[in-house]
């Protein structure tokens, strides 16, 4: 990895600013030949860590742009390595030129990610950290900026050491007691085994816990609207979209497809999916657009259902109910009542469980939204009950922590059987193992190569 490498960092096109990194041993004297800072100073001898104008060559020594240039030396640079960036305008001509030039002077053109995967590997960051990079960069809400940042800090990290630490000092004591019998070494006592399985089980299930509210911070809410045709639905999610999204008309059954939109509601995304209204139908395409409602409604773990206020309901809007309260969460939302003064009475069917809440909504109006939006905001502050950073954000950590915590949860059933401390411990290194994969120590290069290459070029 000593080769020099280089890239675009910021978005291509037309931009104010454009940012052209370069990491690598040597890449200073790759960088010399591209850029003539100002007042006759050599690229090489330039203070660190400090931006200062020149002139951008391209890679027949002709200037292309007056730019800033910045370098860093190892180790204190993002990849650990001797690294350079140079600030130009954001021009895509200016760009593609300064990058040839580079590429002429001896650099390579970096692969995706390949950025982030030398931070790794020179120990700048563990693989939870190099996670938190690309999470903090496809971020779609606040939350999940700050719940990346924190990871990005070492939040998880810190919150893995302590379960890493007491299985480790218990796994080294041993063997320090079997390879240096003749040393002063006391010997592992039962209780410190048992205390150190106890506390790496309870750590592990609580960390466990927080991957169903990791996922909703990073990747949303998964929310299906339901009702029978013309209850509001694509009203409402034209307005929680805040723009017109989905066809709405006063004919029964314009939404014949589901429709789905990221929809920021306070500090809650959602994945948000407008369905076909419940009704049986004797047209093919509205049964196939029924179908696919029923299919949302039994992926969400959220659902709005619409039952409109100033009509009687029907079978059909109890059918929608009934599909609502199949999802981990529903809320009923009696739509229209702009259209009423009281809304007509509803009874829930006993077999479904009560909904989160009862709210008057009108699209028209925009009656009720707030407080809808208060209460989906109130999912995500939930979720961030845990310390920001520390819940598990993808399948990879979960199973990894999953693997670990079956591996304590043998030693402690050995433990327990009365086997001896070689057979116990045999389990707790198995979980230091998957612990180490968490965080990269004991990762495979094949699942770091696989986190990497879904990075972007210059990252």
């Amino acid at each position: 990895m000593s080769d020099v490498i280089a890239a675009l960092s910021t978005a291509p096109g037309i931009a104010g600013i454009g940012i052209v990194r370069v990491s690598g041993e040597g890449c200073f004297k790759v960088c010399s030949r591209v850029f003539r800072p100002g007042g006759g100073r050599s690229f090489e001898d330039l203070s660190p860590r400090r931006l200062y104008l020149g002139t951008a060559l391209d890679a027949a020594g002709r200037p292309i742009d007056r730019c800033m240039a910045v370098r860093f030396v190892s180790p204190h640079s993002y990849t650990g390595e001797d690294a350079a960036e140079f600030h130009c305008h954001g021009s895509p001509v200016v760009l593609r030129e300064l990058l040839s030039a580079l590429f002429a002077a001896g650099a390579r053109q970096a692969r995706a990610g390949e950025f982030t995967e030398r931070a790794f590997f020179s120990g700048r960051m563990d693989l939870t950290e190099a996670e938190a990079v690309g999470d903090l960069i496809h971020a779609a809400s606040p939350a999940a900026a700050r719940n990346a940042l924190a990871q990005l800090g070492g939040a998880l990290r810190r919150r893995l050491a302590p379960i890493e630490q007491k299985l480790l000092d218990v796994c080294s004591r041993f063997y320090a007691v079997v390879d240096y019998p003749d040393e002063d070494i006391s010997d592992v006592q039962p209780q410190e085994i048992a205390a150190a399985l106890d506390f790496a089980e309870a750590e592990l299930t609580a960390l466990i816990g927080t991957a169903r509210s990791g996922r909703l911070i990073k990747s949303g809410l998964p929310t299906v609207l339901l009702g029978r045709p013309n209850s509001g639905k694509s009203a409402l999610f034209n307005r929680l979209a805040g723009f017109d999204r989905a066809i709405v008309t006063d004919i029964p059954g314009t939404t014949r497809d589901t429709l789905e939109e990221n929809v920021l509601a306070g500090e809650t995304l959602l994945r948000l999916v407008d369905t076909a209204g419940l009704r049986v139908s004797g047209d093919a395409v509205e049964r196939l657009g029924v179908a696919r409602s029923e299919r949302a409604a039994e992926e969400a773990e959220l659902a709005l259902v619409l039952i409109d206020a100033a009509a009687e309901p029907t079978d059909e809007d109890l059918r929608a109910l009934r599909l609502a309260a199949g999802a981990p969460k529903y809320i009923l939302l009696r739509s229209r009542c702009d259209l009423c003064e009281k809304p007509t009475a509803l009874r829930i069917p006993p077999e479904c469980p009560a909904p989160l809440s009862v709210i008057r909504v009108s699209s028209k109006t925009g009656e009720g939204l707030e407080d809808l939006k208060a209460l989906l905001s109130s999912f995500t502050e939930d979720a961030l009950a845990h310390a920001e950073g520390q819940n598990l954000t993808d399948a990879r950590q979960e199973d990894a922590s999953r693997r670990a915590l079956a591996a304590v949860r043998r030693a402690k059933d050995a433990f327990a059987a009365g086997f001896t401390p070689d057979a116990i411990l045999t389990d707790a290194e198995e979980a230091l193992s998957a612990l180490g994969e968490l965080d990269g120590r004991t990762a495979r290069e094949e699942i770091t190569a696989e986190i990497f290459s879904k990075f972007c070029v210059g990252k």
